[in-house]
């Protein structure tokens, strides 16, 4: 049987932690700023896990 591949578009977005989590970074930090409050770009900044309902389908995406 083929090796599985990688999606492309996952590995761009999610990364692994060290001990095996999934990483992402939040979504509405592109632009519109001007409407978003100080401390809502601030948290946005920082990345965050993914969530356990998305992670088997993400997990599945990223083979290694």
């Amino acid at each position: 049987m083929p090796k599985m591949k990688t999606h492309k578009g996952s590995q761009k977005r999610f990364r692994r932690t060290g001990t095996g989590k999934l990483k992402r970074s939040h979504a509405y930090t592109s632009h519109l700023f001007a409407n978003k409050s100080q401390k809502q770009k601030r948290k946005l900044r920082k990345s965050t896990l993914v969530s356990a309902g998305d992670y088997r389908r993400i997990k599945n995406m990223l083979p290694k």
